[in-house]
């Protein structure tokens, strides 16, 4: 009786496993992220966005907040690293979008964290979302001018 109520058990722990991932894919499959990823010479600014794009019914809330956190590494700088609604470069029931000026005081291949917090929307519920990407910016060495021929 003992095996058959064990067996039982281990037969059900891959289905409630499975359940889980499909939830996590459910809640995917609400909104989508991409983002511009610029490379920006030392000393110039570039500008990096994060819009978010919402799917099959939702729309972003445009009542509740929604915003942007920033963990720069050594070397890059943007100009907030906190972005809320008033930050927005465009917002619709669609999607809303964050444009990060982005400036840089030594080359290589930079990674700055992203933290954002928005609620998607339904007629009968809302869902509050928090999502952590990040933005891969590339800072090359800073740009010479050309210097002209005299003749």
């Amino acid at each position: 009786m003992k095996r058959t109520s064990l067996a039982l058990a281990l037969a059900f722990v891959p289905l409630s496993l499975a359940a889980g991932a499909t939830s996590a894919r459910a809640a995917e499959s609400l909104y989508e992220i991409t983002k511009v990823e610029p490379k920006v010479a030392v000393g110039a600014t570039g500008t990096a966005s994060l819009t978010i794009k919402v799917k099959g019914g939702w729309h972003v809330n445009d009542e509740a907040p929604i915003s942007v956190a920033l963990t720069t590494p050594a070397g890059v700088t943007v100009k907030k690293e906190k972005l809320t609604r008033a930050d927005l470069a465009a917002s619709s029931k669609e999607s809303a979008r964050f444009d990060i000026p982005v400036s840089a005081t030594e080359a290589g291949k930079k990674t700055i964290g992203v933290e954002a917090h928005f609620v998607l929307c339904q007629e009968q519920a809302c869902k509050p979302v928090k999502e952590t990407v990040t933005l891969a910016i590339e800072v090359t060495p800073p740009v010479v001018a050309a210097k002209k021929k005299k003749n």
